[in-house]
């Protein structure tokens, strides 16, 4: 609602003004008038504060809505599956591939990048970690025909064993799924038969994927480190 008063101090002041208030917003305009005024403002002058009264509540109005109404959509919204092509069956593949673990020679593919800790005696090289680049390749030589590669690092995190948590993903460059990667996030006894880690992800085909994978020692060299490590994935992706 809008109310007007004029506001005159003493009869004889030559100044006065209009006072206009929003009840909705909370706030009050003060608009001089020309001097010597001693009556009320004619209809005209009222007419003419009343349309800039309202063009400042429009303004201010815009100013305080606009930005949310954007933070809001920026920040989420729902959207339809088929945009992102959800709509498709879910399907399961397996994958066999051998990789490669080079800590050896003039080009290795694997490297320590921080020392295990020196305050503790253990056998396990407790806070090793290695960045690696290891070639997968469909046979155990090196030789084979290479399908991609397992980029990231593994860390020594047992005290007790040689417990490795390993992060990295397999960036395929063979066929369609080209471009495309897996990411595994998980626990490796490097000594154990057979070990799980899941799948948390990926990318290009495997957008949104979901499984595990199985990782066995194929060979193992003690003396330089080197290892060949047979891996069988398991995903669901569209």
């Amino acid at each position: 609602m809008l109310s007007f008063y004029k506001q005159t101090p003493q009869p004889h002041f030559t100044s006065s003004s209009i006072i206009l208030f929003s009840s909705l917003h909370n706030f009050s305009i003060t608009i001089p008038l020309s001097t010597n005024f001693t009556t009320m403002p004619s209809q005209k002058q009222l007419t003419i504060f009343f349309f800039l009264f309202l063009s400042s509540c429009l303004t201010l109005t815009s100013i305080s809505s606009s930005p949310q109404k954007e933070e809001t959509f920026e920040f989420v919204r729902p959207i339809d599956r088929k945009l992102l092509g959800l709509n498709k069956k879910e399907q399961l593949s397996h994958f066999r591939f051998y990789w490669h673990d080079i800590l050896s020679g003039k080009n290795p593919t694997s490297i320590a990048v921080v020392p295990p800790t020196s305050k503790l005696n253990s056998t396990s090289a407790f806070g090793l970690v290695d960045m690696f680049d290891n070639p997968l390749t469909l046979g155990p030589e090196l030789s084979s025909k290479v399908v991609g590669k397992s980029q990231g690092f593994y860390a020594s995190a047992s005290q007790d064993e040689v417990g490795l948590f390993m992060a990295m993903n397999f960036a395929f460059i063979e066929r369609q799924y080209n471009g495309s990667t897996i990411s595994i996030l998980g626990r490796n006894c490097v000594f154990h038969k057979v070990r799980e880690m899941p799948i948390i992800g990926g990318s290009g085909i495997f957008r949104f994927a979901r499984g595990y994978v199985e990782a066995k020692t194929h060979w193992f060299d003690l003396k330089s480190g080197d290892a060949v490590v047979e891996y069988n994935v398991y995903v669901f992706h569209y």
